[in-house]
This record gives C-alpha cells, sequence and structure tokens, in this order.
C-alpha cells in the first residue's frame, strides 16, 4: 500500500492572498483509521490555514503522545514541527514561545495527553495565558492503547469492550475557564461549519486559545452506548452560538436574523460576528459559561461553539515584560550587558 500524497492537483485551485493553494498546507497521508474525527480536525485546521493566508513557515506545531498526537504530520507540512513525550507538549511550546514570540503556536493534544498524565502542564500553559492554539482531540477513550477507558470518559458510556464506565469525567472546558483561559470553545469534529470559524478565531485570539474538540474514535468508542461516538454527538449537540470570522478590512456581512448578533474585535483588528443561538450566554463571563455547561450537561446534550473569551487578556510576554525582540534574534551585546550592569543588578537583589 502507498501512503504518497499524488503529487498532481488541478491547475485552477484557488489561491489566497499569499498564492498558496490549500495543498501547500497539507502534510503526509494520514495512517489513522479511516473515519478518525482526528482527520477533519486536521482538515479544518489546514483550511483555517489557508483561508487566513497563514505562512506556514511561521506556524510551530507541537504534540505529545496518542493518536491524536500523530496528526501534526498530517497538515502544514512546511511548518516547525516537534513532538515531545506524552503530556509534556505544553511546556515545550511554552519554552519555544519564549523563545520566538514571532511564531504561531498551535498544539494538538488528546484527552490521555492532556486529562491525565499532561494535566499538571495544561494548568500551568493556562495560568500563564501562553500565546498559542490548544486543541484537544478527545475521544474519550485510548486508542492507541487498544480502548482502555481515558479521564474523559462519561459516567455509563460503553466503549467497544462493553463495559459502562463507572468513574465521573473531567470536563476540560470547565477546568480552562476555572483556570483562567482567556479563550474556550467546544466543538465536534464533524461539523466543519461550526469547526474552521472557531479555529481561525482561535489564531487570532492573543493569548492561551483552548478548543476541546470531541472525536470519534471509529475503532474503539463508536458503539451505540458510547458518548463520544458520531451517532450520539449528532442527536445530543447543541449550540450556543454561530460564528463567522471576518479578517481586517473585510466588509462585515450576515445572513443571521438582526438584533441577535455580536461583534468582537480582536486585538489584530479582525471580527468575530457571533451570532447567539442561546441567548442565557455572555461570552465575556465564565459563570454564565460554566452555569449553561453544568445546565446542558444535565439535559444531556453536549454544548458547543465559543464559551468564553477575553479579547483584552494580557498574554504571557506582556505580563512577564519581555524584549520585543525574539530572544532567538539577540546577539552578547544584548544578553551579555557587561560586569558594571551584572553588579549592579545583583546590588538590586542583595
Amino acid at each position: 500500500m502507498s501512503y504518497k500524497i499524488p503529487a498532481f492537483r488541478h491547475k485552477n485551485l484557488p489561491k489566497n492572498k499569499l498564492g498558496y493553494t490549500s495543498k501547500d498546507y497539507e502534510g503526509a497521508v494520514s495512517t489513522l483509521c479511516a473515519g478518525c474525527g482526528h482527520d477533519s480536525i486536521s482538515a479544518a485546521i489546514i483550511e483555517a490555514c489557508f483561508e487566513m493566508s497563514i505562512p506556514p513557515h511561521r506556524v510551530a506545531k507541537l504534540s505529545g503522545i496518542g493518536c491524536s498526537s500523530k496528526t501534526p504530520t498530517y497538515f502544514l507540512g512546511n511548518s516547525h514541527g516537534f513532538n515531545s513525550v506524552h503530556g509534556r507538549m505544553p511546556s515545550v511550546a511554552t519554552g519555544a514561545n519564549m523563545a520566538n514570540r514571532d511564531l504561531l503556536y498551535i498544539g494538538v493534544s488528546g484527552d490521555g495527553d492532556t486529562a491525565s498524565i499532561g494535566m499538571g502542564q495544561f494548568v500551568h500553559s493556562v495560568r500563564r495565558n501562553v500565546n498559542m492554539v490548544y486543541i484537544c482531540e478527545n475521544n474519550g477513550v485510548y486508542g492507541l492503547t487498544k480502548g482502555q477507558d481515558s479521564a474523559t470518559t462519561d459516567v455509563g458510556s460503553t466503549s467497544k469492550k462493553g463495559e459502562p464506565n463507572a468513574l465521573e469525567p473531567i470536563d476540560l472546558c470547565a477546568i480552562a475557564l476555572q483556570l483562567g483561559a482567556t479563550f474556550v470553545a467546544n466543538s465536534f469534529s464533524g461539523d466543519k461549519h461550526q469547526l474552521v470559524p472557531i479555529i481561525k478565531t482561535a489564531i487570532a485570539h492573543r493569548g492561551f486559545a483552548f478548543i476541546n474538540v470531541i472525536s470519534p474514535c471509529v475503532t474503539f468508542n463508536n458503539t451505540p452506548g458510547s458518548t463520544k461516538g458520531y451517532d450520539y454527538i449528532r442527536q445530543h449537540m447543541a449550540s450556543t452560538n454561530a460564528v463567522d470570522y471576518v479578517p481586517l478590512a473585510e466588509e462585515i456581512t450576515t445572513d443571521y436574523d438582526e438584533g441577535a448578533d455580536e461583534l468582537v474585535t480582536m486585538h489584530d483588528g479582525s471580527v468575530i460576528n457571533l451570532h447567539k443561538l442561546d441567548p442565557r450566554l455572555d461570552i465575556h463571563s465564565r459563570r454564565s459559561a460554566l452555569d449553561l455547561i453544568h445546565q446542558y450537561k444535565a439535559e444531556e446534550k453536549v454544548l458547543t461553539g465559543i464559551l468564553f473569551i477575553d479579547e483584552e487578556a494580557k498574554e504571557i510576554h506582556e505580563t512577564m515584560n519581555t524584549t520585543g525582540t525574539p530572544l532567538r534574534d539577540l546577539g552578547e551585546k544584548e544578553l551579555c550587558p557587561g560586569k558594571a550592569r551584572l553588579d549592579e543588578i545583583n546590588t538590586l537583589h542583595r
């Protein structure tokens, strides 16, 4: 079997503002199971970056271990990439971000990589407000190790092995809200029309943008009793809002009913046009988002959409008052100020 992508592409493929086609944002052929939700998320990332005309070489993609953490191989093949050890992607992303603040950081993780072994690292990347997009591809199962329940498996959910889970799940969106994440969204890999604009908004956001994406595992967790399977999510999904991402200098248009929209301006001048499907949600209120998460859960519904955004928050470089020049570009003159200056600094700390 061949895993090579055909080199041929139609000569009239649409091009973005940089002159690139969507082919320039692809990666290697996926070796995941056919129908895996993770591949749909990769496709959404490709489409979002293409439509936003992001230079591929200005992106750094990072991951840990798991089926989800394999996916950066399958998108943005011309970008920087680093596959870390299990659960350690956030600290690697933080270090890279501190060294070079000029790149766009996209971290891909899974429910095991984030909610189990990587929980401590996830917590600190949130509280530091690292300027990155953090996507958790959440399938409620350890697919790479043959189908054990994960920390996000719902009570009573039955995977392929046939035994209902007896433990309470970790709700990553609720935890992110409580920890102070400045952007929190929940989506479904099978809903491209919702997911692509959410990813665009997360990219435009300054600070830690967390997207939990329910991504069914077709091999081990797509049974009739699973709460992370395609049928269950499609039957129980409820959206709080629909999103249009409007880049700077483009006209704001909408097909939604007048009076039902909220325009949110991002720091770079781009705008998200938020159509409220549930008027109870105030996307600037953590309490409002948490309340709705619990209310929908009690109704056995999966709440999706942008749940919270703080477009005025300071990201880690602003908080720590770091140099505007990436550390990787500083020379000996800037890094070694001389003995007199070092003596002055030491005196201040005596």
